[in-house]
């Protein structure tokens, strides 16, 4: 007998609902993204040939060319704990309001004695508009700030807020500014810390260059 042949179909997919699927999946992936925060003031930094990069969870300590200090404090750290701890060891008395708005500003760039008055303006004090943190010898409010800061995470690894601290600064800063932002570490006990620094090549022939050929090697 012939055998008897079954007549081919063609398949037809219907594509709706991948397309559905893959347009939440996009949604969702450009809701929950986190983006990077902004930095506080465009600053020249001093070139390295260091290849580490910088860790998002990370303490920023920024230094203008004219000398303002800044803080800013990174989505997975340990902000609103440092705040509280700063709001109570210097009795700002801050209402809950105030202080709800101190942890959701992008930076802190004020004096002790005018951050009060800042949290009461509708906006947020651009960086420019703002004084700086006092980093002087008779009155280094950043020493006061680090205190808090190692008061937040106490009982931890002291390496671990080691590697989270960060120092970055305009090529044109005056050295004193850096030498008080030490003096700041120094009282709360830190010795170590990171700074940022912008990326260039090895030159050619330097020891550091004659190191990865053997390393590669």
């Amino acid at each position: 007998m012939p055998k008897v042949k079954i007549p081919r179909k063609s398949t037809t997919v219907d594509m709706t609902a991948m397309c559905d699927v893959a347009f939440l999946l996009l949604t969702f992936f450009i809701l929950a993204t986190k983006q990077k925060p902004p930095e506080v003031l465009a600053v020249k930094t001093p070139t390295s040939v260091s290849a580490t990069a910088a860790p998002d969870k990370s303490i920023l300590i920024t230094m203008t060319k004219e000398g303002k200090v800044f803080l800013m404090f990174g989505d997975d750290t340990k902000k609103d704990k440092i705040i509280e701890d700063f709001n109570t060891a210097r009795n700002l008395q801050l209402t809950p309001t105030e202080l709800n708005k101190l942890k959701h500003m992008q930076f802190i760039g004020l004096p002790i004695n005018k951050l009060k008055g800042a949290l009461d303006l509708a906006q947020e004090l651009p960086a420019s508009q703002q004084d700086g943190i006092p980093t002087d010898s008779t009155n280094n409010e950043l020493a006061m700030w680090m205190r808090s800061v190692t008061n937040a995470y106490a009982g931890g690894d002291q390496r671990e807020l080691e590697k989270m601290l960060l120092v970055k600064g305009d090529g044109e800063t005056l050295y004193p500014v850096f030498r008080n932002i030490k003096e700041a570490f120094k009282a709360n006990d830190i010795y170590k810390f990171r700074i940022v620094t912008e990326g260039e090549q090895v030159p050619v022939g330097s020891e550091l260059y004659k190191t990865g050929i053997t390393t590669s090697k």
